[in-house]
């Protein structure tokens, strides 16, 4: 199909309202994909890898409205037409009251709220942030593509004035009971939460709330807070606050893989807070040598470890001892449906849950290709199928320029799955399914008619199915109702993301091993 690139200069608009405008576009009739986004170094960047380069691309600048249309030779007329249709109706009609133009009007319109949430490109989020800051307000910056040097400015300026600065790249918090961005609906208790994982932080309260417990603040820091240019600054101020809430009674912390000179410094926090602490770095063994033991401080071994350890320290009743290994019968005969030389695709639409399953594979013996390795052999750095065993994280840049992210729309994913079933040698499916506010209304529905579709398309060969639900009955799309949805779809539902990823793992060690002794 032919590929065109217009462009509108001086048309800026906010990631929320491109992403709608990419998911309309896309379905007109005649168009076979359309991306519109703002010219950005990045975003040209992901868009010449997809075909689209040319003088057009090149010459957009970062406050340019980019249009990119795959389809027939009418489609870039029609998509522009309809794209124009859309923006007036965003306009504010006559008699509306208009939104506020800027931080200030905002403040003025809304004295009483004293936290600002910014969703601008990155370039010009630090200024609004620090504008925020200088109003005396907590900030939350869910914009990506800061330059680090302005987070590592905005966060001491933020500890300086006792304010909160969560991000950037930040997409989930829970403050005083309140779900911010990506964030499930769970009670409020004792157990306070700080990290730098968006789900990671919704694995950790989910499964907190549906063992019993209950969460005083979830504290999101954005994804670079533990590097060493950054030092944990904002985990360190809100180890700090929480210490001193009364309403905390047990801190936790988690995130991905961390600096092992940060992660020192954040367990020694945890020790010297005077409350039990819980931590668990995704991805590192449980106590690892570069991150010394501490009084009072617990090592998890996954997110629902960490949820599970909290509540023991909480005094919640009748919480599991440890994770139970999965069922060997079980594992036996789900092995036995796969053909000897079986291979695993993971599809994750939350960035920390499939790299907690990456790691839980990788323990138990198994190489797996992923975007998410940051180097080495298994490292893949684009959208392209590969052989063996694959994880992907389907909410990186490479797969969502211009496109909804896969929580938001999962169909993103359905594309994936057709595409990675049509290999025969793919038989077991590993999924996370991601509820909360924010979120695809239904997404174990998606997920089931997409499974269907590749069942159907895989012609009697049989694709077992595993997946996880991070979510809770408070959420709008209902915890025990996706559960059925995706059970009845076929699909093994497992308590937790770790029991997902334990049974798939087990399941083709299990096949391997098996089709080793028929091959004897």
């Amino acid at each position: 199909m032919p590929r065109s690139v217009l462009v509108r200069q001086d048309s800026y608009h906010d990631s929320v309202l491109l992403m709608r405008l990419s998911q309309a576009l896309a379905g007109l009739s005649g168009v076979e994909d359309a991306v519109v986004a703002m010219g950005t170094p990045h975003n040209r960047g992901l868009l010449a890898a997809q075909g689209y380069a040319g003088p057009q691309l090149d010459a957009a600048g970062p406050n340019d409205l980019v249009i990119a249309v795959r389809g027939g030779t009418d489609a870039p007329a029609r998509v522009e037409a309809e794209m124009e249709r859309l923006l007036r109706s965003e306009r504010p009609a006559d008699g509306e009251e208009a939104r506020p133009a800027s931080l200030a009007a905002a403040v003025r319109a809304l004295p009483e709220a004293n936290l600002v949430l910014i969703s601008v490109p990155g370039e010009h989020a630090a200024r609004e942030a620090r504008r925020a800051l200088a109003l005396g307000r907590h900030v939350m910056i869910f914009s990506d593509n800061v330059p680090i040097e302005d987070e590592v400015a905005l966060k001491r300026l933020a500890v300086a004035r006792g304010l909160l600065l969560m991000g950037p790249d930040c997409g989930t918090a829970i403050l005083d009971g309140k779900p911010l961005a990506f964030a499930n609906a769970v009670r409020r208790g004792a157990i306070g939460v700080v990290g730098a994982a968006g789900t990671g932080i919704q694995e950790v309260t989910s499964c907190i709330h549906r063992l019993g417990g209950g969460v005083s603040q979830a504290i999101g820091t954005g994804g670079r807070d533990l590097s060493d240019a950054v030092g944990g600054l904002m985990t360190l101020f809100g180890i700090e606050a929480l210490a001193a809430d009364p309403a905390t009674r047990v801190l936790v912390v988690v995130s991905k893989p961390p600096s092992p000179a940060v992660a020192g410094k954040v367990v020694s926090a945890l020790a010297a807070a005077g409350k039990p602490g819980v931590v668990h770095f995704v991805g590192a063994e449980p106590g690892a040598a570069a991150v010394p033991a501490a009084r009072g401080v617990t090592f998890a071994d996954s997110l629902a470890g960490a949820a599970e350890a909290a509540c023991r320290l909480a005094g919640v009743p009748d919480v599991p001892a440890a994770s139970p290994a999965p069922d060997a019968a079980r594992v036996r005969e789900l092995a036995a449906r796969l053909a000897p030389g079986a291979k695993l695709r993971g599809l994750f639409c939350g960035g920390t849950t499939g790299h907690e399953a990456l790691a839980l594979l990788a323990r138990a013996g198994l190489e797996v290709h992923s975007n998410l390795h940051k180097h080495g052999p298994l490292r893949v750095a684009g959208t392209a199928p590969v052989g063996g065993h694959a994880l992907f994280d389907l909410g990186d840049d490479v797969f969502t320029v211009g496109r909804p992210h896969p929580m938001i729309e999962p169909a993103l994913r359905n594309e994936r799955l057709a595409l990675e079933t049509s290999d025969p040698e793919t038989a077991l499916l590993l999924f996370d399914c991601v509820l909360g506010f924010g979120a695809h209304p239904d997404p174990a529905g998606v997920l089931a008619e997409g499974l269907g579709r590749a069942r159907a398309a895989a012609a009697g060969r049989d694709l077992v199915a595993i997946a996880s639900v991070t979510g809770t009955s408070g959420d709008p799309q209902q915890f025990g109702a996706q559960v059925h949805r995706l059970a009845a779809a076929g699909i093994i539902v497992e308590p937790d993301n770790r029991s997902a990823a334990a049974l798939a793992a087990a399941v083709i060690v299990a096949a391997a091993s098996a089709g080793g002794r028929r091959a004897s």
